[in-house]
Order: structure tokens, then C-alpha cells, then sequence
């Protein structure tokens, strides 16, 4: 898909305010994304100057660090500014918000390239934190303030530190593997 529409439909995400923090946030990840395509490195110099400086008042002004190699996916809202860190090499499925003060990073230095992978439709409440190569499953609530270290199946809603189901859709019951 080309730059300028999907930059038009994060705009209609984010609810046509271009002027929201987490729509700029996610159009720069874009235009980063998008100046990679250009092969010449000497053509890309000028573009990969506007996006460092463009994340860089995205990271110190709004306080939102979505790296350009995080692998996003439509519809992704971020819902407030404020100290929002995401690694590098998180994956975000479609439609998924996520609200201020998350973190969704590794949890060792020995493994600096774990990181979270969410499924379609996550809900991640403020402050939430999830660390490690943890999969979140689709449609799954997770409650402001949690945090996360474990996998979570789809259709569950997980609240607490360390996180726990409280809600399951699910046929069999997977808040079992939360409260051992």
C-alpha cells in the first residue's frame, strides 16, 4: 500500500484529528518504513534525516517511541500520548489501541531481541507493561496497570502484577494456567 494511503487510513483511526500525538507517532513509523524502500542510500540521506528528527519530537515532545522496525498493523490506535516505549521488534496486529504509560519491551539483557507479538483487536490499558517473547492472542483485555510475562490465549481479559485471567470466551477454560 502506498505511503499517503495508509497514512489516510491511520488518520481515520486516530478520528480524522491530525493533529493527535498518536497519529503523528504512527505516520512517522510509516514515512520511516516507506524511506527504507529507497534503495540508494545516498537518495534515502535526506529522508532518513526529517524521519529521525520527526521521531525524535515524537519520542521528547509527545512521548510516544515507536520505532520505524516495529511491524504494525492497520487501524492501530494510540489512544493518549505520554510514556509510551515500544522495542523495535514488537509486532502489533490490526486494530488493536493502546493507551498511555505501556511498555511493551524485552525483559532480559541476555535476550535483546525478545519482544511481544499481539494479535488483532488487543486492548492494552494504561500503564500496562509486557515483556518478553510473549504472544498475546486475538480480541484479548488487558487491564490498565498489568503486567504481562506469559502468553495469553485469545477471547481473555488478564488484570493484575503479575497479570491474571479473571475473563475467559474460550471453550475450555485458559484462566487455569494463570492462577497456578
Amino acid at each position: 500500500m502506498r505511503l499517503l494511503k495508509q497514512i489516510k487510513r491511520d488518520w481515520i483511526a486516530h478520528g480524522r484529528h491530525w493533529t493527535k500525538p498518536g497519529f503523528l507517532a504512527v505516520a512517522c513509523l510509516r514515512f520511516g518504513q516507506w524511506r527504507m524502500t529507497i534503495k540508494p542510500k545516498l537518495l534515502r540521506m535526506p529522508f532518513s534525516l526529517i524521519y529521525k528528527l520527526w521521531f525524535i519530537r515524537c519520542r521528547n515532545v509527545y512521548g510516544i517511541e515507536l520505532p520505524y522496525s516495529v511491524k504494525l498493523g492497520q487501524n492501530v490506535v494510540f489512544e493518549h500520548q505520554g510514556n509510551i516505549v515500544i522495542h523495535g521488534d514488537v509486532e502489533i496486529g490490526d486494530g488493536c489501541i493502546i493507551r498511555q504509560g505501556c511498555t511493551l519491551g524485552n525483559k532480559n539483557l541476555d535476550k535483546p531481541y525478545d519482544a511481544p507479538k499481539l494479535g488483532n483487536k488487543v486492548n492494552v490499558g494504561a500503564g500496562a507493561i509486557i515483556l518478553g517473547a510473549v504472544v498475546i492472542g486475538d480480541n484479548v483485555q488487558i487491564g490498565a496497570n498489568s503486567v504481562v510475562t506469559k502468553d495469553i490465549d485469545a477471547n481473555t481479559t488478564v488484570i493484575g502484577i503479575p497479570a491474571k485471567c479473571i475473563n475467559s470466551y474460550n471453550e475450555r477454560n485458559s484462566c487455569a494456567k494463570y492462577t497456578r
